[in-house]
């Protein structure tokens, strides 16, 4: 029996004039592309901005953005991984382990929650009401190929959100 395959989701969210635009892309273990979604722009008004106060940004992030491009995803993936420490709040909406890559340079290296990425190219940082995803993320870090940088499948996204932006592909509800 073929066992299933190991593919990663990598969610990227740009903010950018007060709206949020989010990217989903979701890769096989050697990065190869198997699917990409765009998010319609979201830009929230004063009145949510007062009532949401600091739950807006993970609202947005997590709830409106991730959870849409996560769910229309026809791809299933063991891990969720996000550079937007505010998306990180999907995990709430997703069976999926989520985790934020940390910047190399992140105090919170030492946390228990945080897993080192293979060849110290960094950490991942789980959330904090899901501590078992600890484990899971160490498992699926495991089974890939060392060689793979799960910072670089970001890039990709942010240059394909950048190109659809140009190509107007962005105000229409492409994903």
């Amino acid at each position: 029996m073929a066992a299933t395959p190991l593919n990663l989701g990598f969610l990227a969210v740009v903010q950018e004039n007060g709206s949020y635009l989010g990217g989903y892309f979701v890769t096989n273990a050697w990065g190869r592309p198997l699917e990409f979604r765009l998010s319609s722009a979201v830009q929230p008004n004063k009145i949510q901005q007062i009532l949401y106060s600091s739950t807006l940004v993970p609202y947005v992030c997590g709830d409106l953005i991730g959870k849409a491009l996560v769910e229309r995803a026809g791809v299933p993936v063991a891990l969720i991984l996000t550079t937007c420490e505010p998306a990180l709040d999907l995990r709430l909406k997703v069976e999926t382990p989520v985790a934020v890559v940390l910047p190399e340079d992140d105090a919170r290296a030492g946390d228990p929650l945080a897993v080192a990425l293979p060849n110290g190219r960094g950490r991942l940082l789980c959330h904090a009401r899901h501590p078992e995803d600890v484990e899971a993320v160490r498992k699926v870090l495991a089974e890939l190929d060392g060689g793979l940088d799960l910072t670089e499948p970001f890039m990709r996204v942010k240059e394909a959100i950048a190109e659809a932006r140009k190509t107007g592909v962005a105000g229409r509800a492409a994903a």
